[in-house]
């Protein structure tokens, strides 16, 4: 005879995919509080500096992408400009210059979205460090400023050091502080433009001077707009997609390069 009583398996219930868990709710916090202190730093004069090297990165993945634009679009490169005070300028002779320009925002938009994921998973923000290392050094080939050199090393040797800290889960808020900065770029441009007057011209300026009928700062809340969007779709992306618990993070990372 079989007993009735015989307890039946049951699974555990599964979190909604638009529900975020008690993790993602903290970078979604995180990621508000990243973006107030970023604008911060950025428009005080003495703590920007100290920021440099994570502020030619950013500018540097910008221009980058009117680069590839332009390259794409069948223009030709006369100079590139890569500066943490003066900011970024890439003059482009021929190709697509609508595209081109729309290139900076878009790109910065997505790269920086890429790396708020990288805030909700250690092994993506494991695979992304390499990008971020890369990226610290390669715009020193045109900065000669001692203290951004010594800066820069001092950001690398955080981010070595984050491998080793809770399982990489410190290369998490690195990488989502990284991501918030490239995703509200146009933000941080817009207030190089009005409170530093920086020699190379905002994006928004630059299509104000192409499309004379569209005032500035109807393009700063077209672009902000889009930034803010995309900072969205990414976050729930990164809810929908990564549900693993800190320590099941550990488990999955620990495949790949284990600290």
């Amino acid at each position: 005879m079989y007993s009735r009583d015989v307890p039946i398996a049951t699974q555990a219930p599964q979190t909604p995919p638009l529900s975020p868990t008690h993790d993602q709710i903290v970078v979604l916090y995180v990621t508000v509080v990243y973006a107030v202190v970023i604008f911060g730093i950025w428009n005080i004069p003495v703590a920007r500096t100290l920021i440099n090297p994570l502020k030619l990165f950013t500018i540097g993945w910008h221009e980058f992408c009117h680069i590839v634009a332009a390259v794409l679009t069948g223009g030709t490169i006369s100079s590139v400009t890569i500066d943490p005070n003066l900011g970024g300028a890439t003059i482009v002779e021929g190709g697509r210059p609508p595209i081109i320009l729309a290139a900076g925002y878009v790109g910065s938009s997505v790269f920086g979205g890429a790396f708020i994921l990288a805030g909700f998973d250690s092994l993506v923000a494991k695979i992304l460090s390499f990008v971020l290392g890369l990226g610290l050094v390669t715009p020193l080939v045109l900065v000669r400023d001692k203290l951004t050199i010594l800066l820069t090393l001092f950001y690398e040797g955080l981010l070595v050091g984050f491998w080793f800290i809770g399982h990489a889960q410190a290369l998490r808020w690195y990488c989502l502080f990284v991501g918030v900065m490239n995703t509200f770029y146009v933000i941080w441009d817009l207030t190089d433009d009005k409170f530093f007057r920086k020699a190379n011209d905002s994006d928004c300026t630059q299509f104000n001077l192409m499309f004379p009928r569209i005032p500035a700062h109807v393009w700063a809340c077209f672009w902000i707009m889009f930034q803010t969007g995309v900072c969205i779709s990414f976050l729930f992306i990164g809810i929908v997609s990564f549900k693993l618990s800190t320590e099941d993070m550990n488990t999955q990372a620990a495949v790949f390069l284990p600290t």
